[in-house]
């Protein structure tokens, strides 16, 4: 064998694994590498955002569309010490990314020299990124490099996935070894357990005695491809599902079947059947608190005296916050396979059991509908919240996919967004970092340039990260971003309206003598970017420039003006403590005892 640069191997490697794309930025840490992926430009390509968060948030979106697996790169010092943020956001929804940091030449380990984080080891941004990822590699070798190759790519997609760091000392890059690449184990196609036959038995005897069940799923169903199992399994039962964020799609919203989203933000239908469900199977999600009501009874769940069966790969996940009646690790789709399995070997056809269930979740849904219907038709300036999500759902294409940052619009869109298909909505959910959605979009829309890409972002969140303009120029990526303009950093205000009185500070924007509320022109800096860019605030304006977005397919801007006053209405609730825990605003709590 000819001796080989390392970053000749860590190119060859990511080639190797099908990765298209490398999302990464310069410093004088990584030139190596990129001199490796000079090399190698045709047959994978670097894309340089202006920053390295926006590089981990495209990472992390473009696994979410694809599941296939891409990489970032990052310089020494401060250029990686910019990449936790997105790790941790990829790691908290369980999406992956290779984050390939750079570090200081292995000659130089604690002696102090440029960027180098040295306090409590030598060459330790290892530790920086150690709570966020399932494993930092850091290779002091070029011997080493394959190993750590091998089985950086592997951990990333088996079981649950997560993000993992391969930390290289600059001089690996350029100093050759004789040595050749491994082949990576088999990740999650290979790894996905099943259920044992008794387990299977007793979920089935289980979900047939039930009278009231509901299916609970989660991002779990979404990552192992179930989606086409599930439905047939819920349409088989007849049993509703409720979702998490986002395992939102993975039954068509659309159909009877599906609740919505549960929760303080959720749909009224989901919460009520949830608390009022005497079996709930659990798929692949974790009973966070903004899904579980901050776990308060009565609000989402009722565990006891409802039976859980939670099934999740992570088995670590299961009895974190409810202590399951079964408890299951396995893969969704390999679980599901097998209890549909079960159900033809038992003869089961379309049940009849669940219609009086069905019948009063549709009454409650009924009650719901009519509360909220109103609000969808009233044509205001500026927005109503609601008009706006129903605007986007009703001229967008069904293949579009959303990508929503943090925020209070986000809200609104776990409360009526209806998702026709998997993969298709992109929330920051466990560690909603502001930037996912401004910076993700472009991600999505490298991994299915044939779909358009539309991401609804705050107004605070979009000034955090207003270079991603400069990408979709710089790499004529067609996004859309819909700016939901509120003159604040809306969610944070409504919480202190709720708790404090009205007492209200560095929440709003504004500027002058009179505090007049204030942002800057939007579409005028979409324009400045050489992005098309236009400023609306009345219904039949707005659904005229998403249509034209959308179909000019470049990237575009609305700025869009979003009455601030108008509050998402609670369902369920979620806890702070130790402020007061606020009542729904829509229904109340039930506990099976009254209280």
């Amino acid at each position: 064998m000819a001796e080989t640069k390392g970053g000749d191997l860590i190119a060859e490697h990511l080639i190797r694994e099908g990765m298209p794309y490398v999302f990464g930025i310069c410093g004088h840490g990584n030139v190596g590498m990129l001199d490796a992926l000079y090399d190698r430009r045709d047959e994978i390509t670097l894309v340089s955002p202006r920053h390295e968060q926006t590089a981990g948030h495209m990472a992390d979106a473009y696994y979410r569309v694809s599941h296939q697996p891409v990489a970032t790169l990052t310089s020494c010092g401060p250029g990686s010490a910019n990449i936790p943020m997105s790790l941790a956001c990829a790691q908290a929804d369980s999406s992956t990314f290779l984050a390939i940091t750079a570090n200081v030449p292995t000659s130089q380990f604690n002696r102090a020299p440029f960027q180098e984080t040295y306090m409590h080891n030598q060459a330790s941004f290892p530790d920086v990124v150690k709570p966020f990822v399932k494993r930092s590699f850091q290779p002091t070798r070029v011997e080493m490099l394959p190993l750590a190759l091998s089985q950086a790519t592997s951990l990333m997609t088996s079981g649950r996935p997560g993000p993992v760091n391969l930390d290289v000392p600059y001089n690996l890059f350029q100093e050759t070894a004789d040595v050749a690449l491994r082949a990576t184990p088999p990740g999650r196609l290979a790894t996905r357990p099943g259920a044992s036959p008794e387990a299977i038995a007793a979920i089935a005897d289980a979900l047939l005695a039930a009278e009231r069940p509901v299916i609970f799923v989660g991002h779990g169903v979404t990552l192992a491809e179930a989606g086409a199992e599930l439905t047939a399994l819920q349409h088989l039962l007849q049993i509703p599902q409720v979702a998490s964020p986002n395992g939102m799609g993975s039954l068509d919203m659309r159909d009877p079947l599906s609740l919505g989203f549960i929760g303080r933000n959720g749909a009224y239908p989901a919460n009520q059947a949830a608390r009022r469900a005497d079996l709930v199977l659990c798929i692949g999600a974790r009973f966070d608190d903004r899904s579980a009501s901050s776990w308060k009874p009565g609000y989402s769940w009722n565990f006891p005296p409802a039976k859980l069966i939670q099934v999740d790969i992570d088995a670590g996940e299961l009895g974190r916050n409810y202590e399951p009646t079964i408890g299951v690790q396995a893969d969704a789709r390999i679980f599901l396979i097998q209890l549909l399995g079960e159900m033809e070997r038992r003869g089961v056809s379309r049940r009849a059991e669940t219609a009086p269930w069905l019948e009063l979740i549709a009454g409650w849904r009924a009650e719901w509908e009519a509360f909220i219907g109103p609000n969808f038709e009233i044509d205001s300036n500026p927005m109503r919240p609601e008009r706006v999500v129903r605007d986007i759902q009703t001229t967008a294409p069904d293949d579009m996919i959303l990508v929503p940052d943090s925020g209070a619009h986000h809200n609104w869109f776990m409360q009526f967004w209806e998702s026709r298909r998997p993969q298709s909505m992109l929330n920051t959910w466990g560690y909603s970092a502001m930037g996912f959605g401004v910076s993700g979009v472009l991600g999505a829309k490298l991994a299915a340039p044939e779909r358009p890409c539309v991401a609804v972002v705050g107004d605070g969140g979009f000034t955090m990260t207003p270079h991603v303009l400069c990408t979709a120029v710089e790499y004529d990526i067609p996004a859309v971003w819909v700016i939901w303009n509120n003159y604040a950093w809306g969610a944070i205000r409504d919480l202190q309206h709720g708790q404090f009185g009205g007492r209200e500070l560095g929440t709003s924007f504004t500027a002058g003598a009179n505090a007049e509320p204030y942002n800057p022109d939007f579409a005028a800096l979409a324009r400045a970017h050489g992005v098309d860019g236009v400023k609306v605030s009345r219904s039949d304006d707005f659904r005229d420039a998403l249509t034209q977005a959308i179909a000019s397919n470049k990237p575009w801007v609305i700025d869009l003006e979003v009455d601030p006053g108008v509050k998402p209405p609670s369902v369920g609730t979620w806890e702070l403590p130790p402020l007061p825990t606020p009542e729904p605003a829509f229904g109340q709590p039930w506990r099976p005892d009254g209280t």
